[in-house]
């Protein structure tokens, strides 16, 4: 095959990637990073990402790290393949960029954040900072109403149908599901009916499950 992904089953990153090549209907080699073990660290696998992260992505002799530059590359270079993860409208996509921004500068650190407090901390047997986690919930209901206000005018974030953007949300969604959080995302009827939408997609079970 010529694609290859290196990644961690359990990394949000590698998940985000996992998801646009599934739906994107497209087949790929994925080479599993023993992180415990420090593979990331190791002087072959930075070759492929020089900071020691996964995913790392290989299309030929095409070699790219960061998540969501490697869904927009798929997106791309496999436009007839699957379903359309962007759109050809310049105006429809310049929309989408700004929503795409949205996601990983105010959404991601805020639910990462929560993630790491409230899901891991503990799976780690440290102690989850109780400040930190409501300031982060505020933060993160002042975000959800700025959802819930879009996603009244349009089925979702980047438009009427389903694009990158609301994929890159779907890795940190499915572990605050798991947390107090969800409440957050059940009280904002718009919010929660795309939330639902988006994690029951044929292509994000297919990304989580394979």
């Amino acid at each position: 095959m010529a694609i290859k992904l290196y990644g961690s089953l359990i990394s949000t990153a590698t998940q985000r990637v996992k998801a646009a090549l599934a739906e994107k209907d497209i087949e790929y080699e994925f080479i599993i990073i023993d992180m415990a073990k420090n593979e990331h660290k190791k002087p072959e696998f930075l070759t492929r990402n020089p900071f020691g992260q996964v995913p790392a992505f290989e299309d030929g002799d095409l070699k790219l790290f960061e998540s969501r530059a490697i869904t927009q590359y798929i997106a791309h270079a496999y436009a007839d393949k699957g379903n359309d993860l962007i759109f050809e409208d310049p105006k429809k996509m310049a929309k989408l960029s700004v929503w795409m921004e949205v996601e990983s500068q105010k959404y991601e650190p805020i639910a990462s954040k929560l993630v790491w407090e409230l899901l891991l901390k503990p799976m780690f047997g440290m102690t989850t900072d109780e400040a930190i986690v409501e300031e982060y919930e505020k933060k993160m209901e002042g975000l959800l109403d700025v959802y819930e206000s879009r996603l009244s005018e349009s089925k979702y974030l980047g438009g009427d149908c389903f694009t990158l953007v609301d994929l890159h949300h779907l890795p940190t969604m499915k572990y605050l599901m798991g947390t107090r959080v969800k409440k957050l995302f059940d009280a904002r009827p718009n919010v929660s009916a795309w939330a639902a939408e988006i994690q029951s997609r044929p292509g994000w079970i297919k990304a989580i499950t394979a």
